[in-house]
């Protein structure tokens, strides 16, 4: 694939860093491959500058490493580290969800209310883009409402990873209604304030959540 022009709304580091972790994680380098500058710099029609930040950005990201005097190998994620990521999250989201069913105000549930009639319109078009979007708001919107700034940034930086992780994993058609009710049924525990309730059933959503990243990430070891 050969990039003709990148885009002037972000860094070109970012956009290389975009590129070079989509190849990551839909397997087009394999962990531990060798990502060589050269031919990539050829390829974007690029400088080896912008390469070599972006390689440091996705290195911070967990899936580069650079070895001094070797160069730069794909890491991506291996299941364990799918597992990790979700089971870290599961125990700071309950916290986030009892603090945030205490001091959600009506304004965080109306805008819960209007993503899940979001979600359930792109379910509808089976826009996979936008449910994923929606999902990342859903959740975040929780997290504000929780009025934890530290607790409230962690979670996302939590997020981002599980985003990076299925980036490139399409949801099944058939799990769109399921991803759906799982959020509809938060949203109802939610408006009740019910604290235990809301908590169950997000664990039971990330837990559904990172079973269909697994099943649909068959290279992960």
């Amino acid at each position: 694939m050969t990039i003709d022009r990148f885009s002037q709304d972000i860094s070109l580091t970012d956009e290389i860093a975009d590129i070079i972790r989509e190849r990551i994680l839909n397997g087009r380098y394999s962990i531990g491959e060798k990502i060589i500058e050269a031919p990539l710099a050829n390829e974007l029609r690029v400088s080896r500058t912008p390469i070599r930040q972006a390689f440091k950005k996705l290195e911070s990201e967990g899936l580069v490493e650079n070895i001094p005097n070797r160069g730069s190998f794909a890491k991506g994620f291996t299941k364990r580290d799918i597992q990790d990521i979700y089971e870290v999250r599961k125990a700071l989201e309950a916290l986030a969800i009892e603090w945030a069913a205490e001091r959600i105000s009506e304004e965080d549930i109306s805008k819960l209310e209007e993503i899940v009639e979001l979600m359930e319109f792109y379910t509808v078009k089976k826009n996979f883009e936008k449910i994923m979007e929606a999902n990342k708001s859903f959740h975040e919107t929780i997290y504000k409402a929780s009025e934890s700034r530290f607790m409230s940034q962690i979670l996302r930086s939590y997020q981002n990873y599980v985003q990076q992780a299925r980036r490139t994993t399409v949801y099944e058609t058939d799990y769109l209604v399921g991803i759906l009710n799982e959020h509809k049924a938060i949203l109802g525990a939610m408006r009740k304030r019910n604290a235990k309730e809301a908590i169950k059933l997000t664990n039971q959503h990330l837990d559904n959540s990172r079973k269909r990243t697994e099943s649909k990430w068959k290279r992960l070891v």
